[in-house]
């Protein structure tokens, strides 16, 4: 005879383990009910706020922009549904979803549902402050001696010119949209604000980096390691570029200003080694050079080139950006394209950001049908953005020769470590400055902004000056607490570069090499948002999101 207990217990189990595959059943098939839900409405807004977007960023128009607001409103409440919320939060806590897919749809979906739990008319004066600032921003030409002039014609006044009086108007004209914006930009930071406390979050920094899967102290963590990793490589080279321009403007270095250093924020790489690589694209085709380049690893861009708006026009938005409008194929990228390295190099990345978008797998659904994370893609961009500069690659695309690119190559070495170290120390001054701005909005900000700028850029504060130079950034007033994304970006970049340079192919400039896009393609690209971020990058390159490979490149 059967012992009874071990029948009783036998039956427990087996009626325990009915009753926890029937829950998972049932709440896994309301989590497949919910994402139908969902994906009728979400997909048609998200176009319709994508399209009219595109289309006031490319006219600058009131009316485009008026749209592009209203649609943004009507995205941003369909967030606000409290019953939507409440079905998520009873899936989340049941702890019952167990298909990867439909768990990881569950995290995103929470994430951006609790971002929206707040009353609309907050959202609304929200979405209204964006919109009025940016239209702000696409209008703005710096009037320069009653000329008006747009941030490329600035840019090149900073490179070029060799005259400190011109130098500065350039550089001081270009900052008048600081005073223009900078009262309406901290009410903004306010209300965003409000909008995070209400949520029980200390401050909009503290939100964003929180849901978009990042811990704050992780990412402060890695901005201090990098800080100590830079800090003794920069001064010195500070010291040279320092140098470099006292002699370049026949000055003493005591005498040199934020107008001497090239370009409106020392974010970029001063020109001090004799390599002027503007010379080598004058006679270029940035986007030619680009669609030849993608379509010889395997990576073809027609489809998001016919869709493009690449060279300027009035009212258009000044900048550069890639967008995924459906993420069903339509992808696009705004660039404002002349012959030189800087649109060279922003072509490259900003194709970086679309084949990743355009080679997702359209199989997943539409939730997980994007980027691991927003560093991720970025560290895409840079790893493509970074070949302007290449003497392999310049010479892969026959643009120099041989003997130019053997005669380049050491100074273009020095230049992009130079260019790497120069930015990873501006990034510093923004992520500090917005974790420090959204903590106390009331507090100076003048002086907390050149408090940084001194600090981690090593430059002097012009004598007696009091402006929102902080404000001129239009980063820190439409695109917030992102900018980090950009540096851990570039780490990653270098991660990727090590392993397929030791895995993929020997030939670092990649000129022709499919197997580079196929990589990039089944290890990147096609696995979405599918993975947690840091499980993407072990999945790719076998190690979690390291400084290691930055640090082999640009610092030992």
């Amino acid at each position: 005879m059967k012992n009874p207990s071990a029948i009783i217990t036998t039956t427990l189990i087996i009626s325990l383990f009915c009753s926890c595959a029937s829950k998972q059943e049932i709440m896994e098939k309301r989590m497949k009910k919910f994402i139908s839900y969902y994906e009728a409405k979400a997909i048609p807004l998200s176009l319709e706020a994508a399209l009219t977007s595109w289309n006031a960023n490319i006219s600058g128009t009131d009316a485009d922009w008026a749209l592009s607001e209203k649609t943004s409103f009507e995205l941003a409440k369909f967030y606000t549904d409290a019953k939507a919320f409440s079905e998520l939060k009873t899936l989340k806590e049941s702890g019952a979803i167990q298909d990867p897919l439909l768990a990881r749809q569950l995290v995103l979906l929470y994430d951006a549902y609790l971002a929206g739990q707040v009353d609309t008319a907050l959202i609304a004066e929200r979405l209204k402050m964006e919109t009025e600032i940016n239209k702000k921003y696409s209008n703005f030409r710096a009037n320069i001696n009653g000329k008006e002039l747009s941030d490329n014609q600035i840019e090149d006044i900073l490179r070029s010119s060799v005259v400190s009086s011109e130098l500065q108007s350039a550089w001081e004209g270009s900052k008048l949209i600081g005073p223009f914006v900078a009262e309406d930009i901290i009410k903004l930071v306010k209300q965003r604000n409000l909008i995070a406390t209400k949520l029980g979050f200390s401050n909009f920094h503290e939100m964003s980096l929180k849901l978009s899967g990042q811990d704050p102290g992780e990412v402060t963590a890695i901005f201090d390691e990098l800080d100590n990793l830079t800090r003794d490589n920069f001064t010195q080279l500070k010291g040279d570029i320092d140098n470099y321009y006292a002699k370049r403007y026949k000055i003493k270095v005591s005498e040199l200003r934020p107008w001497h250093y090239q370009n409106r924020y020392f974010q970029e790489v001063p020109q001090i080694y004799p390599v002027e690589f503007d010379k080598y694209y004058e006679k270029q085709d940035p986007v030619k050079l680009a669609s030849t380049f993608f379509d010889g690893i395997g990576l073809n861009v027609d489809a998001i080139l016919a869709k493009s708006d690449l060279y300027e026009k009035p009212g258009k938005n000044q900048h550069a950006f890639s967008t995924d409008i459906d993420r069903a194929g339509d992808v696009r990228t705004l660039d404002n394209v002349r012959p030189d390295s800087y649109w060279m190099n922003t072509m490259l990345h900003e194709l970086g950001h679309g084949v990743y978008s355009y080679y997702n797998d359209m199989s997943l659904p539409y939730t997980l049908r994007d980027a691991a994370h927003s560093f991720t893609t970025e560290a895409i961009a840079n790893f493509f953005g970074r070949l302007a500069k290449d003497p392999g690659w310049m010479e892969g695309m026959g643009i120099i020769d041989q003997k130019e690119s053997e005669k380049i190559s050491e100074n273009c070495s020095k230049s992009f470590r130079l260019e790497m170290l120069v930015f990873s120390r501006w990034a510093q001054v923004m992520y500090r400055f917005e974790k420090s701005m959204y903590e106390d909005p009331d507090q100076d900000l003048n002086i907390l902004w050149w408090k940084m700028v001194e600090k981690y850029q090593m430059l002097a504060k012009p004598e007696g000056r009091d402006m929102p130079d902080w404000a001129t950034k239009i980063h820190i007033a439409l695109y917030p607490c992102y900018y980090h994304n950009y540096l851990l970006g570039e780490l990653l970049a270098s991660q990727f570069y090590g392993y397929i340079t030791t895995n993929i192919t020997k030939a670092p400039s990649f000129v022709g090499e499919k197997n580079v896009g196929t990589y990039l393609k089944e290890k990147v690209f096609l696995p979405g948002d599918r993975y947690y971020w840091n499980d993407m990058i072990e999945k790719a390159t076998g190690e979690k999101l390291t400084a290691k490979y930055y640090a082999k490149q640009f610092v030992q």
